[in-house]
């Protein structure tokens, strides 16, 4: 059974691996950049907020 689920998380591993490598070739480094700044950029500072 440890084998079997073993097996499972090495299939959907590589899916993810293979699926990031196919997107990052298809898109052109502008929406790669853009991509990346996700993370750091989540939270945006409304300046009308800091006003109040």
């Amino acid at each position: 059974m440890t084998y079997f689920i073993f097996a499972g998380d090495m299939l959907v591993m590589a899916f993810m691996i293979v699926t990031v490598v196919w997107l990052s070739l298809r898109s052109s480094a502008e929406h790669l950049e853009e991509a990346a700044l996700i993370p750091l950029m989540d939270e945006r500072v409304d300046e009308r907020e800091d006003d109040a």
